[in-house]
């Protein structure tokens, strides 16, 4: 690896690592907004269709989840591309953890938020 070479990984990845910081931070306040003790059902509700909305909208997914599962699909497909023998044992993981955001993980958020408040409507 050059001296150039590892510049711009280094700068990659510190950008990477300030950017996962500011959404630790983010992710901090609405866990900070959902330990209020005064989010009633209905609010509840509305905040985790706010984690789980994909409207997919020209600009990326809406969502903290869907968008989570874009960013490990993006690593997936660049995996696809650099692993080794082309074997699939970085980028198959990858696929899947996107799967479970979406399919599994999204799919509870939304069984909860109906259960809060079956109208559907955000606050």
């Amino acid at each position: 690896m050059t001296g150039h070479t590892r510049t711009r990984t280094r700068t990659r990845l510190d950008r990477v690592r300030a950017s996962v910081g500011i959404a630790a931070l983010a992710v901090q306040q609405i866990e900070d907004d959902l330990s209020a003790d005064d989010v009633d059902p209905r609010e509840l509700a509305a905040i985790l269709r706010e984690l789980q909305q994909d409207t997919d909208s020209p600009g990326g997914p809406d969502g903290l989840f869907p968008a989570l599962a874009q960013l490990v699909t993006a690593a997936a497909h660049r995996a696809e591309q650099i692993e080794p023998h082309s074997d699939g044992d970085a980028s198959c993981p990858l696929h899947e953890a996107a799967a479970l955001l979406t399919d599994n993980a999204g799919q509870r958020l939304t069984w909860a938020a109906r259960s809060l408040h079956p109208q559907g409507d955000p606050a």
